[in-house]
């Protein structure tokens, strides 16, 4: 990463945009500890959780909060469908938490989606995170915290610059902090429990991507009950569970 200070006139119109989106996974052996998982989920990561992930964001990135809107969803309720999105035709409710956070220099969003429907058992926790700032802020800033927050089993790192700002001269730029890869900013101790990296680096379209798949674990990480690790179902199960893994880190159907 280059550290060096680029002078600038004080005009700056750039957008950064990171999108962290991120998968954890669990295996249920029942119906029982299906509703336990969403029950679990809500518990950690409900609207007033985020939340206080999101002003901790806020603090990593040098950013001042304006205001806050949260909201929990009914995860049974057919209201769950009702949300800042374009899913239309119906379907089965969608439990899901939303904040959104306004900022002097843009806007977090933070979307929560559980999902304990699969037949097999593995149930799964989505988070998508948008960090959109203008101005001298980096929002990669608050990377390795994102993955502190959560329990993250597959992940997906956007990272997008748009616009341009001007220089003391006033000659035009496109990106005003320059770096090589996603990977530059998370820690290598984090990076160490990730075995499937890819990278994809376009700095002169000012477009990065970066995926994530941890490293196989035990089924002690992944069941809701620690005593059932000797249950016949649960070798199967982590099996389905890696499949499910790399179905969502490849996005093959």
């Amino acid at each position: 990463m280059d550290k060096e200070k680029i002078k600038l006139s004080g005009f700056n119109n750039l957008t950064k945009v990171l999108s962290f989106n991120l998968y954890d996974f669990c295996i249920t052996l029942d119906d029982e500890q299906k509703g336990r998982y969403v029950s679990y989920i809500h518990d950690k990561y409900n609207a007033s959780k985020i939340t206080e992930i999101s002003k901790e964001i806020v603090k990593r990135i040098d950013a001042n909060i304006l205001s806050v809107s949260a909201q929990d969803y009914d995860p049974v309720g057919a209201s769950a469908m009702v949300l800042m999105s374009d899913v239309k035709g119906g379907g089965n409710p969608i439990p899901s938490t939303q904040v959104s956070m306004h900022l002097d220099k843009s806007h977090i969003t933070v979307h929560t989606y559980p999902d304990a429907a699969d037949p097999d058992g593995i149930c799964s926790f989505r988070v998508d995170i948008d960090i959109s700032t203008c101005g001298e802020i980096i929002p990669l800033d608050s990377i390795n915290y994102l993955f502190e927050a959560f329990e993250c089993d597959v992940v997906y790192i956007d990272y997008v610059v748009r616009g341009y700002t001007r220089l003391a001269d006033g000659r035009k730029i496109y990106n005003d902090h320059h770096f090589n890869s996603i990977l530059d900013f998370i820690k290598p101790e984090i990076k160490r429990n990730y075995t499937f990296l890819s990278d994809i680096n376009m700095p002169q379209d000012n477009t990065w991507q970066t995926k994530m798949m941890i490293k196989e674990l035990g089924p002690e990480n992944y069941l809701l009950n620690p005593e059932d690790i000797s249950h016949p179902d649960v070798q199967n199960k982590m099996k389905l569970l890696r499949e499910e893994m790399k179905e969502v880190y490849h996005m093959i159907h």
